[in-house]
């Protein structure tokens, strides 16, 4: 998707704007659409899940592509099933755990290709229906399936027609291996319990290597008989151990009465899958889907809206539903949990173990709306980081998935959420965290991953030398992000003298910023920079990319955390700001072998991947925050739509869908250790937020229309505010914000340094 800039802003500094202008601010309750983000390259699943639920039962139309990360992408044109684990939004595939298969006729144990119905297990599907809590579609061979699910439970209910009929337990539903590595799946093992409960596990070697999955299933009525299976090999017996194994699970007249399948996983081991299930609330499927709907419910009442457009309020709600699902529940009921450590611990009485932390992606805004408007929750989180710091060779972690430290991306992201916790005041044991973390920062002899690499040579010499780093000036610039977050805790734990040092090694970001063109730039071991030089480029040789799912462009404004240390760095407002309208400007042209995940272009700015997100926000550190507003409110109104390909990149566990709520709230926070928001553009005319416990947070812009970005005044509380900017601990406080919307920009509005957004924890001024 390109937008030029002429579009944007017009020579007068008017924007340009089209869409429909309701007659008056309308309190319709929007329901949430969860097709939004199933197709395009968004990689949601419209299964059933709970808030932040261990267990996400959705249907898989294919498992191997990029499309089906989350196992589902809209349109696909078979169906293999319905699995239990789920991904939403990430841009590589795992899970999909537990598959069963409601079949007729002839037993097939193989999915065969997607565009042939019949030739395996797979079938054509149609009638669909998504809602949060519940699933429901129609199949090829005439069966109509339901999901819901609990915390820890899938729930399954399939409806035959009239005669036998069969249901298949696939643990073997990935292909059988890539090229130069060994099986995707083996050490599985399907037992026929006395009480009639299946249960099994398996080991897997996709994404996260070596994680283990253990289920227990209950499935009523009973079935007439069961038979077992050795990848395809029909074994006696009640137990089957194989690489892949299979049940089946048969019925001589299946249309007799709804089959219901209950399903609790475990990372832990088959016993914990079946203390999960036996503390499954409930025991019929109509009971589990209500208390599910009303969970859901009650959830998203977290933030209500008025006004604006009908798409706009149903992208809202559904944007807060996609940011309430990860990180998922990893503990079991007995509070067991696989630590990164891969062995068996036990959470304190009261807390939880969570997985599939996407932190690279959601330490940017997921977090932080977490923090403001869930938090307690975010203690759990942030405690549950603490103790995987505690356990993990590495340290913090990066992209912990199921008691497997992936280190997917670079840096180590989660000292950011962290951090941000513990500048916002929630209450939790830093420095337990902090020798871990002090490993991570200081010992370059410490364990590294892929994410980490090379970071002896950046505590070194301050920057990867490009020759001999790939992705280094991404990797300088983040590992610098770190250096800031990881002062914070080092303050927290009472070590001044480490949180001094980092503090200014946080600022090794410039070494890869040539200010003389004023764009980031890769250097050489002999601190030479690369010439000659496109930003456009992605790499100076096929072996080494300079960036991270970025090029020159996004890369120069990765800098979060002293945006007055780049602003001088640059030669001042002027200079900084005119770099900012190249950005915007620039043609949006990439290389033929730019990966997906730079996606949604606005001149070189790629709003679908998330280096890039907090840049519109930076006008306001020059004093122009019009110019925020205004490309904050288009953002919102194109890179955001009522369809299934209505995100504009991979959600990435609900980081670009967090960016449309609290940016159309009206606030965001560019730095999330920082402690502030930074205003952008409010989307509608009166929303309500909770923040906490008995307090309420209510943002007025009162006759806001599609027409009116601009901000020409805001009052807190009733009192003018002059300010871009307003702190966290107002905000978490409670109270109403109230922005004047303009159709016109007010160049006075924030423009004074005293008004401008503190940064490296210091004022403009």
């Amino acid at each position: 998707m390109k937008i030029t800039r002429r579009a944007l802003l017009g020579s007068s500094g008017a924007l340009a704007l089209t869409g429909a202008i309701p007659a008056a601010a309308r309190s319709v309750k929007a329901a949430p659409n969860l097709w939004i983000g199933t197709g395009g390259d968004g990689h949601t699943y419209p299964g059933a899940t709970m808030p932040f639920g261990m267990v996400q039962v959705s249907p898989d139309t294919d498992t191997e592509n990029w499309a089906n990360c989350s196992g589902y992408h809209h349109g696909d044109p078979t169906m293999m099933g319905f699995s239990h684990t789920h991904l939403s939004g990430t841009g590589i595939a795992d899970l999909m755990d537990v598959l069963v298969v409601p079949g007729r006729g002839a037993v097939k144990l193989l999915p065969g290709a997607p565009d042939k119905p019949g030739e395996g297990y797979r079938q054509t599907y149609t009638q669909e229906v998504t809602e949060p809590g519940y699933y429901a579609v129609t199949l090829g061979n005439g069966v109509r399936s339901e999901l819901t699910a609990e915390t820890r439970v899938g729930w399954q209910r399939h409806h035959f027609p009239a005669g036998p009929g069969h249901l298949l337990v696939d643990l073997g539903n990935y292909r059988d291996s890539r090229p130069g590595e060994g099986p995707l799946i083996d050490e599985s093992r399907i037992e026929l319990d006395t009480d009639g409960t299946l249960t099994g596990s398996r080991r897997t070697f996709r994404w996260a290597k070596g994680r283990r999955i253990h289920f227990a299933m209950h499935v009523s009525p009973k079935p007439d008989r069961i038979t077992l299976y050795a990848d395809t090999q029909g074994v006696n017996g009640a137990i089957v151990t194989a690489d892949r194994v299979r049940a089946v699970l048969h019925y001589d007249n299946a249309g007799a009465a709804p089959i219901v399948v209950r399903t609790a996983v475990s990372a832990v081991d088959m016993a914990g899958a079946r203390t999960n299930l036996a503390a499954s609330y409930f025991r019929e499927f109509d009971v589990a889907r209500r208390q599910a709907i009303r969970n859901w419910a009650d959830t998203l009442k977290v933030v209500k809206v008025e006004g604006g457009t009908d798409d706009a309020r149903v992208i809202m709600t559904t944007a807060l539903y996609h940011a309430m699902i990860a990180p998922t529940l990893f503990s079991d009921v007995d509070g067991r949990y696989v630590g990164p450590d891969r062995e068996v611990h036990s959470v304190p009485a009261g807390e939880q173990a969570y997985s599939t932390y996407s932190t690279w992606d959601t330490y940017r805004t997921l977090h932080p709306l977490l923090t403001l408007v869930a938090p307690d929750r975010a203690k759990s989180l942030v405690r549950d980081l603490i103790r995987q710091t505690q356990q993990s060779a590495y340290g913090p972690p990066c992209w912990p998935l199921q008691g497997v430290e992936t280190g997917t991306m670079i840096g180590w992201h989660s000292v950011a959420i962290m951090a941000e916790a513990a500048a916002k005041g929630i209450d939790a044991d830093y420095a337990a965290a902090w020798p871990a973390i002090r490993t991570r920062a200081f010992d370059p002899a410490a364990p590294d991953l892929v994410n980490s690499r090379a970071r002896g040579t950046y505590i070194e010499r301050g920057y990867l030398p490009a020759d001999t780093v790939d992705e280094s000036v991404s990797r300088t610039q983040e590992y610098a992000y770190d250096d800031w977050a990881m002062a914070t805790l080092a303050q927290k734990a009472g070590a001044k003298e480490d949180a001094d040092r980092l503090r200014l090694r946080s600022r090794n970001y410039r070494n890869v910023l040539d200010p003389a063109i004023g764009l980031a730039r890769p250097k050489f071991a002999d601190g030479s920079w690369l010439k000659p030089y496109d930003p456009i480029q992605l790499g100076h040789t096929k072996r080494y990319r300079d960036f991270t799912e970025a090029n020159g462009w996004q890369t120069t404004f990765l800098n979060q955390h002293d945006l007055y240390g780049q602003i001088a760095h640059f030669g001042g407002d002027a200079k900084f700001a005119s770099r900012l309208d190249a950005l915007f400007a620039a043609p949006s042209t990439l290389p033929k072998d730019a990966p997906p995940d730079i996606s949604g272009l606005l001149g070189q700015y790629a709003h679908g991947n998330e280096p890039d997100q907090h840049v519109p926000y930076l006008y306001a550190y020059v004093g122009q925050p019009w110019k925020t507003q205004a490309l904050v409110r288009k953002l919102l109104d194109t890179m955001y739509r009522n369809a299934p390909d209505g995100i504009i990149g991979n959600d990435d566990c609900g980081q670009m869908s967090a960016w449309f709520v609290m940016s159309a709230l009206g606030f965001y926070p560019v730095d999330p250790v920082a402690a502030v928001y930074v205003f952008g553009s409010p989307l509608f005319t009166h929303a309500e937020v909770r923040v906490g416990k008995g307090r309420k947070l209510v943002v007025e812009a009162p006759g806001n229309r599609a027409d009116t970005p601009y901000v020409a005044a805001v009052q807190w509380n009733g009192k003018p505010w002059t300010k871009s900017w307003i702190s966290h601990a107002d905000l978490a406080a409670g109270g109403t914000l109230r922005f004047t919307m303009s159709a016109t920009p007010n160049p006075a509005f924030g423009a004074k340094l005293a008004d401008r957004p503190p940064s490296f924890g210091q004022p403009a001024a």
